[in-house]
């Protein structure tokens, strides 16, 4: 493959970002979704590609479309390769910038919706599991492991997604990587809608603690386009651009914690084949990005450290982040088998619809019992990440909280510094399958059962009953069910 083949694959990726905006700001059903242009972008691609114009052109006698829809195939297995690399970018810049918190301090300030994601997490995996266990395994003959996929799809995303793709491939079930980007996309787009009537709902019942009943998002806000008198700098310069542009040595710091997380990985290997790889194999089976994610901690340690000039800028950090996520997403969908998808519709199906009704039924039953205020608004941002990205509930709390007058962002950001190690992506993410193929399906559902119920009775009987002081008044309305 040529690097001129490779090179005009970035730029057709570039000009699907663009084509998806303008669909976002054009079409009104998007916009009152909510749905992100990087989804429009790889659905487009999806369609124009192999697996539907492909196959319309190839029914038709149209033999030119066949292969690779109005792409070719060099510049499809370019796509396929992006997302494991580019998900390892944006894991190892999730803390960069960021000031780690004390134990004590996330706790206090987080401690429900620490409590509550905890639920979410490992609610999926015991859900998951049992739906494997029971009907999976013995009706449609999957690995067990398949339960896996729903806090895969939902909680991981599509990048997580991409991410396994290898794990998926070794263990005998590559399916899986399209079974769990369908999850993906169902999670994501599930989020949105079910998000945007569930604060319709909240507003209607008096459950939010900010909005009323005349609250409306605004068409710009619709549009995905920040107004002019509320638009910010999307950076700062730190350093002079006559001695390195400030992307630049961003850019270099998520290069090195990536760097710094494939040698620890590498590391673990060697010491894997080393003692007892005959045995099990486990590092062996761990992708690379949430060992990112640890290399992205050692580095943020160093700066804390000894960046005595605060160079880092956490927006850099994030705009550098989101490039990747949406060069992620649209390369994971346009590479998307709907084959796959078609020939396991049944357990796909399934586990779309176990991990929406858990999603749900956490949020109208157990947040209100187990946040002491602004439940909804804790709730809906939790309830959002787990069934899509960090984004999503970001974007859901934004909408429920436009003015962030309540303390929810700084807790939400607290909760996600102490979860996203392990689940979403993290490190139990990644030794899942290899635990579950190496030693059994019970030495993951076992210690998922014990946290889900361990945070789950926290949650309700120690935060549940102590009430932290609010900010603003809240709604005297009571809980659902």
């Amino acid at each position: 493959m040529s690097a001129n083949t490779i090179g005009f694959a970035l730029l057709l990726l570039g000009v699907m970002m663009l084509i998806s905006k303008i669909i976002r700001v054009k079409w009104r059903l998007a916009q009152k979704l909510f749905i992100p242009s990087s989804i429009i972008g790889g659905a487009l691609a999806l369609l124009i590609g192999p697996d539907v114009l492909g196959r319309i052109a190839s029914a038709v006698g149209i033999d030119w479309f066949a292969d690779a829809g109005l792409f070719t195939p060099e510049i499809l297995r370019v796509w396929s390769t992006l997302p494991g690399l580019l998900i390892s970018l944006v894991f190892a810049g999730l803390f960069l910038g960021h000031r780690l918190p004390s134990p004590k301090e996330a706790f206090q300030v987080a401690g429900p919706q620490i409590s509550f994601g905890l639920t979410i997490a490992s609610g999926q995996y015991v859900f998951g599991l049992l739906l494997a266990m029971l009907v999976l395994v013995p009706v449609f003959g999957l690995p067990v492991w398949s339960g896996t996929l729903i806090e895969i799809g939902f909680e991981g995303g599509h990048g997580t997604a991409a991410g396994m793709a290898d794990t998926f491939a070794e263990f005998g079930f590559a399916e899986a990587q399209d079974m769990a980007l369908g999850l993906a996309t169902v999670g994501i787009l599930s989020a949105i809608i079910v998000g945007i009537a569930l604060i319709n709902w909240g507003v209607r019942t008096g459950k939010t603690a900010v909005l009323d009943k005349n609250a409306s998002p605004t068409v710009s806000e619709q549009a995905g386009i920040v107004e002019k008198e509320q638009r910010r700098s999307a950076g700062t310069l730190t350093v002079a651009p006559s001695s390195i542009e400030t992307l630049t040595l961003h850019f270099g710091l998520l290069a090195l914690a990536v760097l710094i997380g494939w040698l620890i990985l590498t590391g673990l290997k060697w010491v894997e084949t080393q003692l007892w790889a005959e045995s099990f194999e486990l590092f062996a089976h761990v992708p690379l990005f949430p060992i990112a994610m640890i290399g992205g901690i050692i580095v943020q340690l160093a700066i804390q450290r000894f960046d005595r000039d605060e160079i880092v800028d956490v927006q850099l950090v994030e705009r550098l982040q989101g490039f990747s996520l949406d060069v992620l997403v649209i390369a994971a969908l346009g590479t998307l088998s709907l084959t796959a998808i078609a020939a396991n519709i049944g357990p796909f199906l399934l586990l779309a619809g176990v991990g929406l009704a858990w999603s749900l039924a956490a949020f109208l039953f157990l947040a209100p019992r187990m946040m002491p205020n602004f439940w909804f608004e804790r709730g809906i941002a939790d309830t959002g990440q787990s069934m899509g990205v960090t984004s999503t509930g970001l974007i859901l709390l934004r909408v429920a909280d436009p003015d962030l007058k309540t303390p929810v962002y700084q807790a939400f950001g607290y909760k996600q510094l102490l979860l996203e190690p392990f689940f979403g992506g993290g490190l139990i993410t990644a030794g899942a399958i290899p635990i579950i193929v190496n030693f059994g399906v019970g030495w993951l559902f076992g210690p998922m059962l014990v946290l889900f119920i361990a945070a789950t009775s926290f949650g309700i009987f120690y935060f549940g009953r102590r009430r932290t002081p609010s900010t603003i008044e809240e709604p005297t309305a009571s809980a659902p069910g």
